[in-house]
């Protein structure tokens, strides 16, 4: 064993723990506490293995699940920006560059470099499993908020174009899961819980 290698690795493998510490805007189903980052990519990762059949493409899945699984992981110095929060989306992606150079430095330079080739994947949106795994992880918290009856869109007073504009997103990886969202948001929409506009 390479001890120092270990020990870069265990040192990663600490620092991600810090995930369960960022917590997102959405709430757990049925009308739980807020969820923690960690929560949401265990979740959207066996989301991604149970509904890989709706990819539009052939997927690696493994890929695709170790995508999900880490793709938030800069949140931890970067925190966590609300989909909706159009302010502090102009700022997410550099929060995001900078907090990545920090984070995978922990680790071993060979792996470093893969874990944050798949983080950049994901970012770019420009390959098979990175279409599937942002459409996870734009499904999995209109899942939630759908069990939640809308309350986490309808209490900050969302418009529908906010929640189409990620569904877009979602198509480019399952047009039948896009097609269900569609519909899920024409309901809330119907129900008071998100604005028509």
């Amino acid at each position: 064993m390479d001890r120092e290698r270990f020990a870069r690795q265990l040192a990663f493998a600490l620092q991600i723990d810090a995930e369960k510490d960022v917590l997102r805007q959405t709430h757990l189903s049925h009308h739980g506490r807020r969820e923690n980052d960690a929560e949401h990519a265990w979740h959207m990762t066996v989301m991604a293995y149970l509904l890989r059949e709706y990819s539009d493409e052939p997927i690696d899945i493994a890929r695709t699940m170790i995508m999900t699984a880490t793709h938030d992981l800069v949140e931890i110095y970067a925190g966590d920006t609300y989909a909706y929060d159009t302010k502090g989306q102009e700022t997410a992606a550099e929060r995001e560059l900078q907090a990545a150079d920090k984070l995978f430095a922990l680790l071993p330079a060979d792996q470093a470099a893969e874990l944050r080739g798949i983080w950049e994947e994901f970012e770019r949106n420009d390959t098979p499993e990175a279409h599937f795994a942002h459409a996870m992880d734009n499904l999995q918290p209109m899942m939630l908020n759908d069990s939640n009856d809308g309350a986490d869109w309808r209490n900050r007073n969302v418009a529908k174009s906010g929640p189409a504009s990620r569904n877009a997103v979602t198509r480019m990886g399952s047009a039948e899961i896009a097609d269900y969202v569609d519909e899920l948001l024409d309901r809330h929409v119907a129900a008071g819980n998100l604005r028509a506009e």
